[in-house]
């Protein structure tokens, strides 16, 4: 840390990656200065730091904050290349946002979140009967969270089969944060929007029952998205469809598979899992610091803290969920929590659109996992499992398993 002005500058890399343990920096930063000036690894400047439910709920949906003022500015980030695209819907405000959110959320209407289901399943259980056919020992994050997602979010979208690990490499090359990595991230980015670009023009000349074509073809008083909207909510979904839930899923299984207790309450009582998930997603942190931030457009207090105008603000829903003030005991996994509200996906104008089909693969996923392996186990000691240590994203690097 470093005094400027007369205040601290806290130096966060958000490097931390000791299995699924919270960062310590991000504890201290909740518990003594929940509105904190930090230094981001890339970008220029300081930004503020919100780090309690209360005030990251009104950042996320008080007009006073604006992600579309981010447009153009080197603003402190954690990654070298900035992921976020200016026609992307992350980093529109509404009533703009509103419009797409609108369009995209009738993709994801109940009926065809069941028609999701459905695929997952089938999905699910092809990838079971694989790993049971290759035998004990296996690994879950090669047998079913690696290919699970990607599989079903290609289904959905209609990606030919022969293009699929090519994108997953680019999204992958596009959360590495180590800073030799700014180039291939530059070229994976160019490379994966030019791919949508033509697919997407495709199927609006001949739409089919998928995903993308519903998008292109959807109306919201009278309005359609345009070119550059459906490439890049295309490239959006891909990317946040197949990675975060297979990292996901990798995380609630080592959850489960490292605490005896909770494993075999859900293996008695299957119909708790939904709820079970919920706290899990809250109490897990699944990523490192922090995201897309916003621009104050004027000045604002916050805890007590003078935000200034035209001052960029990051929130961390990690902290967010652990907020004790939000969450009795908070820092504890209690599988019966009942209403937990927490900010997994985001909350307010981005809350994660695709956040119905994540649950559905992970409930699918989890449930049929237990009931098809009563007695599956870890294959090796929890503390000789390896973990990504350069994306952005905390999840196992493989979780081997016996039954």
């Amino acid at each position: 840390m470093a005094s400027e002005s007369g205040s601290t500058v806290w130096d966060c890399p958000f490097d931390y990656a000791e299995a699924l343990e919270f960062d310590p920096t991000l504890k201290r930063l909740l518990t003594e200065e929940p509105v904190a000036r930090i230094r981001l690894p890339y970008g220029e400047g300081e930004a503020w730091l919100v780090t309690r439910y209360e005030d990251v709920r009104t950042v996320t949906t008080d007009r006073r904050f604006s992600r579309h003022a981010i447009i153009g500015r080197d603003f402190p980030r954690m990654t070298p290349e900035p992921i976020v695209q200016a026609e992307a819907i992350n980093v529109m405000d509404p009533p703009a946002s509103s419009r797409l959110r609108s369009l995209v959320s009738k993709a994801f209407a109940p009926r065809q979140v069941e028609r999701m289901r459905e695929g997952t399943q089938r999905v699910v259980d092809e990838l079971l009967d694989r790993m049971i056919e290759k035998g004990s020992p296996g690994d879950l994050m090669e047998d079913l969270a690696s290919p699970l997602p990607l599989t079903t979010i290609c289904e959905v979208l209609d990606i030919p089969d022969g293009d699929s690990a090519q994108l997953r490499a680019h999204a992958r090359t596009m959360m590495n944060v180590s800073l030799d990595n700014k180039e291939n991230a530059i070229h994976a980015k160019a490379e994966m929007r030019k791919y949508f670009e033509e697919l997407t023009a495709l199927r609006r000349r001949e739409p089919g029952d998928d995903l993308i074509s519903a998008l292109a073809t959807a109306r919201h008083e009278g309005e359609v998205l345009d070119e550059k909207e459906l490439t890049v909510m295309a490239m959006v979904l891909l990317i946040t469809g197949q990675d975060t839930t297979t990292y996901e899923i990798g995380n609630l299984s080592y959850t489960l598979l490292t605490r005896p207790r909770e494993l075999a309450m859900l293996r008695e009582r299957p119909e708790a899992l939904p709820q079970a998930i919920e706290e899990m997603l809250r109490f897990i942190p699944f990523r490192k610091g922090v995201g897309i931030p916003r621009v104050a457009l004027e000045d604002v207090e916050l805890s007590g803290v003078k935000i200034r105008a035209g001052d960029i603000v990051h929130v961390s829903y990690l902290t967010a969920n652990r907020d004790s003030r939000k969450f009795d005991r908070a820092d504890e996994l209690d599988m019966e929590r009942e209403g937990s509200s927490h900010m997994t996906f985001g909350w307010g104008a981005h809350h994660c659109l695709g956040a119905p089909l994540a649950l559905t693969e992970l409930q699918v996923a989890l449930s049929t996992l237990l009931k098809r392996f009563p007695e599956l186990r870890l294959a090796k000691p929890a503390e000789e499992v390896r973990w990504n240590k350069t994306s952005i994203w905390r999840y196992p690097l493989g979780l081997p398993v016996m039954w």
